[in-house]
């Protein structure tokens, strides 16, 4: 069987990491609060934004006169990113001809596998962020009491998405344009009576993400359906919980580029040119070849006050 030097194992496959770095798990949502922006160095200060990122300038100058000069951003908390790395493993006898290396669809299949463990720990890791009420100012958060929740009669989830938009726009001078909802709080939507009303000439028989995000006027509404356990047995749990995370985004640049120099509510920090998958090698005690797959990648929250919180949105009214 052909096999690689030490060497070679090392190279990255650069089709392989092409398809990582646009690979996206079903039910993830986390890279639409936290998209990608590349950074250098695995440790360091988040670039954080206040009412500086959106506040009007004055761009005018007298001929001869100094141009005025403006600084976005200052280095807020620190943040580690730490390395993430696993193997995927690709047996022989799923080789048609085990004398070949194996062709990109069986690597990418392989390949998924670890990438399925590594979006979701990333998910985790997002929502814990997103979902940590001490870090929001009491301006930017609620907590529902029971009779308020969504899926209960008195429930208006319309009425707190505007407030959140409202306080929002007041803390930075631009509407957030994604919303965040919990399974359990986009199924309040689904039997809210409000929303019902709301949407009952629409010719539609369900409620979806489309007409809320026409009805709260943001671009993005969509549902963080993940789940997880962290024991062998423990129960499978919503990673988003029952909360709904409002925020504004922002867009992409030239490219499709993310700069963490533009205000914004988080970033997924990553070091450049992850996640990255190696050139296989052959393990000869296992009969197959190896793919080392790394991901090195960190989820932080650079303004704070683009976002807010309602927490126990979609927990049962008692």
């Amino acid at each position: 069987m052909t096999q690689q030097t030490t060497g070679q194992a090392r190279v990255i496959d650069p089709i392989l990491t092409t398809h990582a770095q646009g690979y996206v798990r079903p039910g993830n949502v986390a890279k639409l609060l936290f998209p990608i922006a590349t950074v250098m160095a695995y440790g360091g200060q988040v670039l954080e934004f206040g009412k500086e990122g959106f506040r009007r300038y004055n761009t005018k100058r007298a001929p001869g006169a100094e141009t005025a000069t403006i600084t976005f951003g200052y280095a807020g908390k620190p943040y580690t990113i730490i390395s993430n790395a696993l193997n995927a493993i690709l047996p022989r006898e799923h080789l048609n001809d085990a004398a070949q290396v194996p062709g990109i669809d069986l690597a990418s299949d392989a390949v998924d596998v670890v990438l399925d463990v590594m979006e979701l720990s990333h998910e985790y890791d997002s929502a814990d962020l997103a979902r940590d009420a001490a870090r929001y100012d009491n301006d930017h958060k609620v907590t529902l009491t029971a009779q308020d929740r969504w899926k209960g009669t008195d429930g208006d989830p319309t009425a707190d998405i505007k407030a959140a938009s409202e306080a929002i726009r007041k803390s930075i001078g631009v509407r957030p344009n994604t919303v965040i909802l919990s399974p359990s709080a986009f199924s309040a939507c689904e039997i809210n009576p409000k929303i019902i009303d709301r949407l009952k000439y629409t010719g539609r028989d369900s409620v979806t993400v489309e007409m809320l995000a026409k009805l709260w006027n943001v671009k993005t509404v969509a549902v963080g359906d993940a789940v997880g356990a962290s024991g062998t047995d423990d129960d499978f749990g919503d990673v988003w919980g029952n909360d709904v995370v409002v925020a504004y985004v922002a867009p992409p640049s030239g490219g499709n580029r993310r700069s963490a120099a533009r205000p914004s509510y988080g970033y997924t920090y990553a070091i450049n040119g992850m996640p990255m998958v190696e050139r296989p090698h052959w393990n000869d005690g296992r009969k197959s070849w190896i793919y080392g797959v790394t991901s090195d990648m960190a989820p932080v929250l650079s303004g704070i006050t683009a976002g807010y919180l309602i927490k126990d949105a979609g927990a049962d009214p008692v």
